[in-house]
């Protein structure tokens, strides 16, 4: 199994963005075969870091799932998505 760790650092005036953005990607890894684990805040430190986290049972299908993102359409809306909010 591989698991990817994301770090983001958030604009605390879009959280509401950054929030659709984040449910648009649980969605997508979920139905591409991966299992999205969520995303997470520190308790404690700055208050515009967050993680993600998701795994796919290998890495040749976590490198296949790469591969599918600039055909999908839901994908290339999701990361337009990110460009148009300024996230």
């Amino acid at each position: 199994m591989v698991t990817c760790f994301l770090k983001y650092t958030i604009d605390p005036l879009k959280i509401k963005e950054f929030e659709h953005y984040g449910k648009m990607w649980i969605d997508l890894v979920n139905k591409m075969g991966g299992i999205h684990h969520g995303y997470l805040k520190p308790y404690e430190g700055p208050n515009n870091i967050g993680y993600a986290s998701f795994s796919f049972q290998s890495l040749s299908e976590y490198e296949q799932y790469r591969d599918k993102i600039p055909d999908n359409k839901a994908c290339q809306e999701a990361l337009q998505y990110a460009i148009d909010t300024k996230l």
